[in-house]
């Protein structure tokens, strides 16, 4: 991972991902997108990291998708849905299929798909002065990058229609509809995730995602298979012996 593009640092195992693109508030170009999907890819795998957080350079988090990189030439003609396949969809799949605690730091703006990039993270943690909305409509376009799919699961679909509208909000009013999950503290939440026990809480995020889409047979008989491997666990194990030796 060579590019200039993306920040990427490990300390006491938390691998933490900036996005380097400053001079466009950390707007997503093709070049920032491969960068990005290799800092996931690399932190998915990274046996020494437990936590990863995502971040933007400068007090912003991202500007979403950058249109000033493509050629003024092909506007009119340019197939969105082809740069979302190849681009935006590749990385969403990537960060769901993380089973590490993955962290949105939003440190100033986060708009259009950047909102979107924060929204497929397990948390999100707002700066007092951040601004979050979607764009997309007026400018013609739906919510993608995976909009569609997590805005309404986590504020509902009446404020997800509403904010698709395009209203600019703030961290007070993020926190109140459950966008985003606290202000500021990101210390006090990265300290509480780097302990948690990786097989479990993995196993824990990806029944709670695929809930939505399942019956409650369904989610109970995953459950009972979920459980049986974490009693197996060395994790497990460990907090029971420290159980029984108080």
């Amino acid at each position: 991972m060579t590019s200039s593009t993306i920040l990427y640092e490990i300390r006491n195992h938390v691998a933490t991902i900036t996005l380097n693109r400053p001079h466009v508030k950390n707007a997503l170009n093709t070049e920032l997108h491969i960068a990005l999907y290799e800092a996931l890819d690399e932190a998915k795998h990274d046996k020494h990291v437990n936590v990863i957080v995502l971040q933007g350079a400068n007090n912003a988090f991202c500007a979403g998708a950058d249109l000033k990189s493509i050629p003024e030439e092909e506007l009119l003609s340019f197939d969105y849905g082809n740069y979302l396949d190849g681009t935006y969809n590749k990385l969403i799949r990537l960060m769901v299929s993380i089973d590490k605690p993955l962290v949105a730091y939003i440190n100033g703006i986060a708009v259009g798909a950047g909102l979107s990039i924060a929204l497929a993270c397990d948390y999100r943690v707002a700066t007092k002065k951040a601004l979050m909305g979607l764009g997309f409509l007026k400018i013609g376009l739906v919510p993608d990058a995976g909009a569609s799919f997590f805005l309404p699961r986590i504020v509902g679909l009446g404020k997800a229609n509403e904010l698709a509208l395009g209203e600019i909000i703030d961290a007070e009013e993020a926190y109140r509809i459950h966008l985003i999950n606290r202000i500021d503290n990101l210390d006090e939440l990265i300290t509480q995730l780097v302990k948690m026990p990786k097989q479990a809480f993995g196993m824990m995020k990806r029944t709670f995602r695929t809930s939505f889409e399942q019956d409650l047979e369904s989610v109970l008989q995953q459950e009972v298979t979920n459980q049986r491997k974490a009693g197996q666990t060395a994790e497990h194990k460990i907090a029971v012996q420290q159980f029984l030796s108080r």
